[in-house]
């Protein structure tokens, strides 16, 4: 039965196109997933305007996360894929836990700390409360598990907390759920600067590689990858020392399959100049389907406002229920 299943719950932000650290970190475990678990995947929209962002761009891009979602094998007949502004119900939750949170917990999160850094000039009020969102996000779907990089556990940890100080006060209306964090290829690193996380917001594109860009790209930014000047023996893993080859193994890895003795084996006596066009050609061979099957999705419009319409329904329907009893504790006069 259905209801068996153990739930997950994820979601990204559309804020910049999806690259290949969240495909080898997440998006490729996920598809696995859904033999396993009952799974929401939501297209984090709400969470996106704490930056401004521009409109169109914004739509559009939240269409082909969907679409890339797809092409990266998650079946909608499985997964329920949708978007989150389309489930008022998050942005209600998040309202109520809002009343729940100390200002304390919120000033000691590093991504208001990290994002009030870089945008100075809009400090607002959603950046520094979006913990309580992404909290309600989860807490909707009673979800026993959150798939999350090593780097975003405190974001559960502080939804755990919001969520047990809710139960102390009204009794067990929250699931506390637990990280899940996947065991290969949680962090790929930027090609330029190996010691930050590959992001869409690194200042040097060059450091980031996108899932739906061109093969030829790609192969340009692998080619300039940072690397060393060692000579001999130069392809082998040593993360203190080595960096910017063991990310470059890292992704080879999470690639071909291959463990990093083989890989070592495979580069013994070649040089930078082979190794590292060698990377590029399987993170292209690994992304041309998507690509392919992406551009297909973006031209077939009806088809993905089916998904995600059927998604949201869905979903409704769960966070709603949430919502309810949530409204009902509080002393909201039901509708």
């Amino acid at each position: 039965m259905e209801n068996e299943k153990k739930v997950l719950l994820s979601g990204i932000q559309p804020s910049g196109e999806l690259h290949l650290g969240n495909y080898l970190g997440a998006i490729k475990n996920w598809a696995e997933l859904s033999d396993q678990f009952e799974c929401y995947w939501f297209m984090a929209d709400l969470h996106t305007i704490t930056v401004r962002q521009n409109p169109a761009d914004l739509r559009r891009r939240t269409l082909t996360q969907i679409a890339t979602y797809i092409a990266c094998g998650l079946d909608p007949e499985k997964n329920t894929i949708f978007v989150q502004s389309h489930v008022p119900a998050h942005a209600e939750l998040g309202w109520v836990l809002d009343c729940y949170t100390m200002f304390g917990e919120l000033s000691r999160m590093t991504q208001f700390k990290d994002k009030s850094a870089k945008n100075a000039d809009n400090i607002n009020a959603g950046l520094f409360t979006y913990p309580c969102l992404m909290a309600a996000d989860i807490l909707l779907y009673q979800p026993d598990y959150v798939p999350v990089g090593e780097d975003q556990k405190q974001h559960v940890e502080i939804c755990r907390d919001i969520a047990n100080r809710f139960n102390g006060i009204y009794g067990e209306v929250f699931k506390i759920p637990e990280p899940y964090i996947p065991k290969v290829g949680a962090r790929i690193m930027s090609l330029t600067s190996p010691e930050n996380k590959m992001s869409k917001s690194d200042k040097d594109q060059n450091g980031c590689v996108y899932m739906l860009e061109k093969p030829e790209d790609i192969m340009r930014k692998f080619k300039k990858a940072v690397t060393d000047s060692d000579t001999e023996r130069c392809v082998r893993y040593d993360l203190a020392n080595k960096p910017g080859v063991s990310n470059l193994m890292s992704i080879y890895s999470a690639c071909t399959g291959k463990t990093f003795e083989e890989i070592e084996a495979e580069f013994d006596g070649k040089g930078y100049g082979a190794f590292k066009p060698a990377v590029g050609e399987a993170v292209v061979e690994t992304l041309r389907p998507i690509r392919e099957e992406s551009e297909r999705l973006l031209k077939d419009k009806a088809y993905l406002e089916s998904v995600y319409k059927a998604g949201a329904e869905k979903a409704s329907y769960i966070a709603n229920k949430t919502l309810r009893k949530v409204y009902k504790k509080v002393g909201f006069v039901a509708k």
